[in-house]
């Protein structure tokens, strides 16, 4: 889910130790079958692949998993299915506007349960262009701050990371986004890994051109959408423009 950074972050803390983790395990291990299915099973030249491994790695899905659906997918094993990317449009509570990427290997199923979802949970989808637009795509790596006993800051990441196409670094908290054009994701990671920085995620993703900020009630009907959104299988990523103060952030949290 991306939208609001920092809820970002918490979600991605969280997803370790989530009761939903075997979910979380099948939608990683999904992304890594269809990067090896559509550049190769060689993550050294396949940048998409190995972004999608590591990203598996660090929310613990078992090395055998990963190497299973390398195979898979890049068809040295059988069993890989045929997945589609499908963008689905729309508005949640408050009008925020979301756009769902799913993964699936059955459309008719996909759009089914994800106007469910929507139309259960205060939200409704749009037609296709009518929301995207509001949208850029974007390289974001997140970055954590502690790591291995040293705390590394904004000045590291903007030294490693400027000259490789860096064009914000933003202070989450416990970690910093940095913000890149798509083309220049690679880049970017490849950079902070010269010097020395590791990084939690890098992923090209949707970034909101501006947020709707919410309030505690507006908060809590958006991340109920998103939670049952997360949950079904053929949800992937969730893109949405809200923003939410600290003070929520921890009432909602409490």
């Amino acid at each position: 889910m991306s939208g609001h950074s920092k809820w970002a972050t918490t979600k991605h803390k969280k997803a370790v130790v989530d009761a939903k983790r075997g979910k979380l395990f099948a939608k990683l291990i999904k992304n890594i079958e269809v990067a090896a299915r559509m550049g190769g099973g060689d993550p050294a030249g396949n940048p998409t692949l190995y972004d999608a491994i590591q990203k598996a790695k660090k929310s613990s899905v078992p090395n055998d998993n990963i190497d299973r659906a390398v195979k898979r997918g890049s068809g040295a094993e059988a069993g890989g299915a045929d997945y589609q990317t499908i963008m689905y449009e729309g508005y949640g509570p408050s009008g925020v506007a979301m756009l769902i990427e799913c993964l699936t290997d059955n459309r008719n199923r996909a759009a089914m349960e994800v106007r469910t979802a929507m139309t259960r949970n205060g939200g409704s989808l749009a037609d296709p262009g009518s929301v995207s637009f509001l949208f850029n795509r974007k390289g974001v790596v997140l970055v954590p701050i502690e790591q291995d006993g040293r705390t590394v800051s904004e000045d590291d990441v903007l030294e490693a990371a400027l000259d490789a196409g860096a064009e914000e670094v933003n202070d989450l908290g416990e970690s910093f986004e940095v913000i890149s054009e798509a083309g220049d994701l690679v880049g970017v990671r490849t950079a902070l890994q010269a010097a020395g920085v590791d990084y939690d995620s890098a992923e090209a993703q949707f970034v909101p051109d501006m947020q709707v900020e919410l309030d505690q009630d507006a908060a809590a009907k958006v991340f109920r959408l998103i939670d049952v959104l997360e949950d079904l299988d053929d949800v992937q990523n969730i893109y949405a423009n809200f923003d939410v103060s600290d003070e929520i952030m921890a009432a909602l949290d409490a």
